[in-house]
């Protein structure tokens, strides 16, 4: 085989490599191979506008972007949520477990390093990924920012304090919470990672209803937004960072 022949395979060969397979993608980002790879593996998936990713077209403030995502038209099929900032220097955002009366229905905010797409993959129960997909302008610098919480005086002394409540909403009812924590990232000043890393909101016997791994993609104090089903007087919310911190709250 000559040496030209051989680069014509090698570049068909990248081309046609699902890594390499970006017409399909309609952001036309450079990364969404990579993302796909890693967080999707070999796993059919397909462009999907039944999972509605919304976020702002200008983030006014790269530390505090609010994002939700709408799989609630994939009904009970939804095993897990997964979101990517593809552009941000720690792209994990989350990965959601909805199960029981909680619907594939999360909002949050999160931090950009700068404009990028966002990405929302919905996995059903037949193994195919479902993704949203959508863009986010931003002057820059969310990730890397320093902490405007730890610049609070006595903010240790509120660590893991939880604000929120239920709200009705259809038939069922809207759970929005605020937990007060600075979600280091580790890229600020020196200050190493630390970051609440998991949630669960369980029910009054104890049972898991939904859970959330977290990344510290998501904003300090971060912000939660959950759709439920029917009221539960006895929900609780569980958290731990990184740390070994737990936290906890009933609404």
């Amino acid at each position: 085989m000559t040496v030209r022949s051989m680069g014509l395979a090698l570049g068909w060969l990248l081309l046609s490599s699902p890594v390499w397979a970006g017409d399909s993608d309609p952001l036309q980002s450079p990364m969404w191979g990579f993302h796909q790879t890693r967080f999707l593996g070999t796993a059919p998936y397909e462009f999907d506008e039944r999972v509605v990713l919304t976020a702002p077209p200008f983030a006014e403030d790269s530390r505090q972007v609010p994002i939700s995502i709408d799989a609630s038209a994939l009904g009970q099929e939804v095993v897990r949520i997964v979101a990517w900032a593809e552009l941000n220097p720690i792209a994990h955002i989350f990965s959601f477990f909805p199960e029981g009366p909680v619907a594939p229905r999360i909002a949050l905010n999160i931090r950009v390093e700068q404009a990028t797409p966002l990405r929302a993959a919905v996995l059903t129960r037949d193994g195919v990924w479902h993704v949203g997909s959508t863009r986010v302008d931003a002057a820059g610098g969310g990730c890397t920012a320093p902490s405007a919480v730890r610049a609070e005086a006595g903010w240790e002394e509120h660590l893991g304090e939880i604000f929120g409540a239920r709200f009705p909403a259809g038939e069922g009812s809207r759970l929005r919470l605020r937990v007060s924590h600075p979600m280091d990232n580790g890229l600020s000043g020196g200050i190493p990672e630390f970051f609440i890393e998991r949630a669960e909101l369980r029910g009054a016997a104890g049972q898991r209803l939904a859970s959330l791994e977290l990344h510290p993609s998501v904003s300090e104090n971060p912000t939660l937004t959950l759709q439920l089903g029917e009221a539960d007087a006895g929900q609780r919310l569980w958290l731990r960072d990184n740390n070994g911190n737990e936290f906890e709250a009933a609404f």
